[in-house]
């Protein structure tokens, strides 16, 4: 009897857990809105609509387990994703996407024999410049492929100057698009879903409310993945030493290399699960590793710099005509704002200050961010700099004055995928043909890391590109004698959750402090956060 009494009690409580267990994930699951954002449009939401995308999110939250596995997946390949689609000028929210067609799984093949990442077939993978033969297949990089992407999404848009229309025509070719569309959604920024609307849109917004949740970010990985830019020819099996790991681990994290072996024919990105801790990325290539070409450097040579210097009155930075930055005349955003505002109260005409300043023409004024009115220099007044965490080819231009195309011209760099932390770029001489930007050693550069308290960074001017879709201007609390200011720049593999680990503080705080609608952050996006 007493045998009975113990089976029923473990049956009875296996119950109850499970009921608990079920009404835990149940409280998780994101709930969709009937109004929400998706790059630049507004998506207004019926009842039915939202009836049908809440029951595809439930869906994806049903297995615990296999969603736990794709979230880890999540918070290893999105900032990678992100930074691509932000690069090439695509909104970022097109990161969900990529979970949509693949799973983030590398090596995946659907029924009509689309592969990778992005689920290319080979013609349109050729279109958009990836190599697809029998010794490489790019739609199995994810840095490639999602270069594939934003230039496909990029060329879908063109004609309908809107996002959604561009995400549909991803599924069904540009030509469906256009046919099913007609031009009724041409230019337009608020897109009304129902029931009969497109069956793809309607499935992309389910994994952009499921995925953007706080509740993927308790997902956690023991590393973070790093990029190398790899010139062959060479293999994963001689490249893993220098790596610290085993080829195996490389053959699960490059599967584009169909036998392991990596060309000559350009720079390819591998890459590798590292520990999370902050140090330089690495170039390297078949004949010489980095450490051969790296100079001795002290840590006193490339601390960070008094730059941009600010002359002038100071105390009127934010009026025009009050301020010299890096002796050229200058101007200080009081608010996050539109380029078409600002350029209206600064009195200089749009395009002549986007030209000026480097910028994109979506791209927003940042509050705090110094400006130049009248044209940066071809060289600046220092010799050099060291690149930081965070930091861009715009952000360095900005803070020394340098036109963006003098400080890639200078250092023979082309994009910001090319930009490593540690690198030391030149700012007045052109680095001599034929040889790498040299490089930090890593005794060296973990000094000036932990001399600018790991990823912070001074509060004054910004050292990101200002962000487009979000106004991060801080909240500052009013008893600031009692609150220590930190200025974080977010690095590949952080999300929220991390930060909030990192300094103690929870996800909301960080949320409230920097006005953030969401959970989504960007690499190099600048985040204050207050201690105690």
């Amino acid at each position: 009897m007493k045998h009975y009494n113990s089976n029923l009690f473990r049956f009875t409580f296996s119950l109850v857990l499970a009921f608990f267990s079920a009404c835990l994930a149940i409280a998780q699951v994101p709930q969709v809105p009937s109004e929400l954002r998706f790059a630049d449009l507004t998506i207004k939401i019926n009842e039915q609509a939202r009836r049908e995308i809440q029951s595809d999110v439930d869906a994806l939250y049903r297995n615990p387990t296999y969603f736990r596995v794709k979230a880890e997946r999540v918070n290893l390949y999105l900032p990678i994703v992100e930074r691509e689609l932000r690069n090439a000028g695509v909104p970022t929210d097109f990161k969900y996407l990529v979970i949509q067609e693949s799973s983030l799984v590398a090596d995946a093949v659907s029924t009509s024999n689309a592969v990778g990442f992005w689920q290319f077939k080979q013609g349109t993978a050729e279109e958009v410049f990836l190599r697809v033969d029998g010794q490489i297949d790019e739609r199995k990089n994810i840095v490639a492929s999602s270069q594939g992407a934003a230039r496909y999404l990029k060329k879908n848009n063109a004609p309908f100057d809107n996002w959604m229309c561009a995400l549909v025509a991803y599924q069904m070719g540009l030509g469906g698009a256009k046919s099913y569309f007609g031009s009724i959604y041409n230019g337009k920024k608020t897109v009304e879903v129902d029931r009969n609307f497109h069956w793809y849109f309607k499935k992309f917004l389910a994994h952009k409310i499921a995925f953007e949740a706080p509740t993927v970010m308790l997902a956690s990985n023991n590393g973070i993945l790093e990029e190398v830019a790899v010139q062959g020819p060479t293999s994963l099996k001689a490249l893993a030493p220098r790596l610290g790991v085993t080829e195996a681990h490389l053959k699960e994290y490059n599967k584009w290399t169909a036998k392991g072996n990596i060309p000559d024919d350009r720079p390819y990105s591998v890459l590798y699960i590292r520990e999370n801790t902050p140090q330089p990325r690495q170039t390297v290539t078949q004949t010489q590793s980095t450490e051969n070409t790296i100079p001795t450097v002290t840590t006193a040579q490339v601390k960070k710099t008094d730059y941009p210097k600010i002359t002038g009155n100071p105390q009127q930075a934010t009026q025009p005509n009050q301020i010299k930055v890096n002796d050229i005349d200058g101007v200080k955003a009081a608010l996050t704002t539109t380029q078409d505002n600002f350029t209206d109260q600064i009195g200089v005409k749009e395009a002549k200050f986007r030209r000026i300043n480097d910028l994109d023409k979506e791209e927003n004024v940042e509050a705090g961010q110094y400006y130049y009115t009248k044209p940066k220099k071809t060289k600046a007044d220092a010799e050099t700099h060291t690149v930081l965490p965070g930091e861009t080819l715009w952000s360095i231009s900005q803070m020394y004055g340098i036109k963006l195309s003098s400080l890639k011209s200078k250092n023979r760099i082309n994009n910001e995928r090319e930009l490593k932390a540690g690198m030391i770029l030149n700012l007045r001489d052109f680095l001599p043909r034929g040889t790498a930007i040299p490089t930090v050693p890593a005794t060296e550069y973990r000094k000036i890391i932990a001399n600018t308290g790991n990823n912070t960074v001074p509060s004054t001017p910004e050292t990101a590109k200002p962000n487009s879709s979000i106004n991060n201007t801080p909240v500052i609390p009013s008893n600031q004698e009692s609150v220590r200011m930190i200025s974080h720049i977010v690095v590949a593999g952080e999300n929220l959750f991390r930060i909030s680990q990192k300094y103690n503080v929870t996800v909301e705080e960080i949320k409230k402090w920097n006005n953030l609608p969401d959970n989504n952050i960007k690499v190099g996006q600048k985040l204050i956060i207050n201690k105690p």
